[in-house]
């Protein structure tokens, strides 16, 4: 596949994991559950596509084996990513400033890919 279908991939498992987050803020500050399975489908469909295209990426560029110090910041912080939602579940007094911290990961992740600082 060429590296702009990655690219692709990686933009549309993006796109899926903040609007995931963003509803599940919603969900838990209102207490709605409602839409809590919806949530769920898209951040962990979201998280699959954002790796797949990430290490299909990495791939085509051939920075496979040992890598370099952005890569493992971005693993970082799909971790993290990750993990938001049972974190946020477990403390929903904090949805306000978990949305930003979520957004300013995300600025992070693009900012490393982007310029790749080490």
């Amino acid at each position: 596949m060429p590296l702009i279908f990655y690219k692709l991939l990686h933009i549309l498992g993006l796109l899926m994991l903040f609007a995931a987050m963003g509803g599940a803020v919603i969900t838990v500050a209102t207490a709605d559950k409602s839409w809590r399975k919806l949530h769920g489908a898209l951040h962990g469909i979201g998280l699959f596509l954002l790796i797949l295209g990430g290490f299909g990426m990495l791939a085509k560029l051939e920075i496979m084996g040992s890598w370099p110090g952005w890569v493992w910041g971005k693993l970082v912080i799909w971790l993290l990513l990750g993990a938001a939602p049972f974190l946020l579940r477990k403390a929903p007094e904090k949805s306000k400033g978990f949305l930003f911290g979520a957004v300013l990961l995300g600025f992070v992740a693009a900012y490393l890919a982007l310029y790749q600082p080490f």
